[in-house]
């Protein structure tokens, strides 16, 4: 039987793994980002499948769970982090089929790995958790547990963004806060949707707006 520490555990394995990808690949090998985003999609991959694996997770009731707010949450949030991308300064994109791949491997695959490991995960392990401690059984629980659901996912970002030099010091408030929001339509909305769509779309508007200045799309050297 799965433990609600066990769950918890998870949470903390997720900033380790999350860490040392970006530690290793970035801060001390400083691979080009379409190199360095092969072993970070890779580990977090396998990493998410063991869960799945171990919790038990029905990934289609997931996501058909209030599907309808998901996608309205996605867009909201959406506009919102197009926004910020555009107020960043432009730099050079590829055009012609080197585009098309930048959009599905720093635009689609990138924000649904980092949508993933950094939001979904973190927060579905944290309710689950403390659903096991029946704290989710009334609205004052709910909140409390929503709270330390975010908290859970500030954790892993902080943790995975603090392996590129880039982000250390003020650096890490762009992605800590912007992740958070997306976390919070997740929550408000209680589907995955909300965070990975967003997500995806925010890697996309970077991709078109500047793959070598927007903050979104780490690493930078």
């Amino acid at each position: 039987m799965n433990t609600w520490y066990a769950y918890l555990g998870w949470v903390v394995a997720a900033g380790v793994v999350g860490f040392a990808v970006s530690m290793i690949f970035s801060g001390i090998f400083r691979l080009p980002r379409n190199i360095y985003l092969f072993p970070y999609i890779g580990t977090s991959s396998l990493f998410i499948y063991v869960y799945v694996r171990w919790s038990g997770l029905s990934i289609r009731e997931l996501l058909q769970h209030n599907w309808i707010g998901g996608l309205i949450g996605a867009f909201l949030l959406a506009v919102f982090t197009i926004k910020n991308v555009l107020s960043q300064p432009v730099s050079p994109r590829s055009t012609g089929l080197p585009l098309v791949f930048d959009l599905l491997w720093s635009g689609v695959a990138y924000g649904l790995t980092d949508a993933l490991l950094l939001t979904v995960l973190p927060v579905f392990t944290t309710w689950q958790a403390f659903t096991l401690l029946s704290w989710t059984t009334n609205w004052p629980g709910r909140i409390l547990v929503g709270i330390l659901a975010m908290l859970a996912s500030i954790l892993v970002t902080a943790a995975y963004h603090l392996g590129y030099p880039e982000y250390r010091g003020i650096g890490m408030h762009g992605p800590v806060i912007g992740n958070t929001t997306m976390t919070v339509g997740y929550l408000l909305t209680n589907n995955p949707l909300a965070a990975i769509l967003s997500h995806i779309a925010m890697h996309i508007a970077a991709v078109l707006h500047g793959p070598a200045s927007v903050m979104q799309l780490p690493p930078h050297y």
